[in-house]
């Protein structure tokens, strides 16, 4: 399986909105450079699908990518079809090992407050960088083993 990076997206600060970059460093067993989010833990960066936003827009809410706060928009990957240990090569040399598929929305949520709702729980997976390597948007994401 394979998909394309559609927006690459950062936040100095946890539980807002990030804003496309488009591109950045992933550095194993850390994250995206920069990002709030980054860090030793194993949601070292997060992923959403652009078709995932594409059911927001059809329930007539205003979002685009990094809204729902995911480090990488992708198109073509059924994210939450993936299971926990899959791993995927990121752009030209990353690779990642998926640890979490959804999560559980905190209360302060920007997005679920000024919405109602956030997709990022259901359908947004969460990695770990094992390699790092430069990420920017148009870059594809490949299921490597484990699906």
């Amino acid at each position: 399986m394979l998909g394309i990076i559609k927006a690459v997206c950062s936040s100095p600060e946890k539980g807002t909105r990030k804003k496309n970059i488009g591109k950045g460093m992933l550095v194993a067993g850390h994250g995206l450079e920069g990002d709030a989010h980054a860090g030793p833990w194993h949601r070292q960066l997060s992923l959403l699908a652009v078709e995932s936003i594409e059911k927001m827009r059809q329930k007539g809410f205003s979002v685009q990518a990094g809204d729902f706060a995911e480090n990488l928009t992708v198109e073509g990957l059924d994210l939450a079809r993936l299971s926990i240990g899959t791993r995927l090569k990121i752009g030209p040399q990353a690779e990642a090992e998926v640890t979490q598929i959804g999560k559980q929305c905190h209360t302060d949520c920007a997005v679920r407050r000024e919405t109602g709702d956030c997709i990022m729980p259901r359908e947004g997976i969460f990695v770990r960088i094992l390699t790092g390597g430069p990420v920017q948007v148009g870059d594809k994401i490949e299921v490597l083993k484990g699906e």
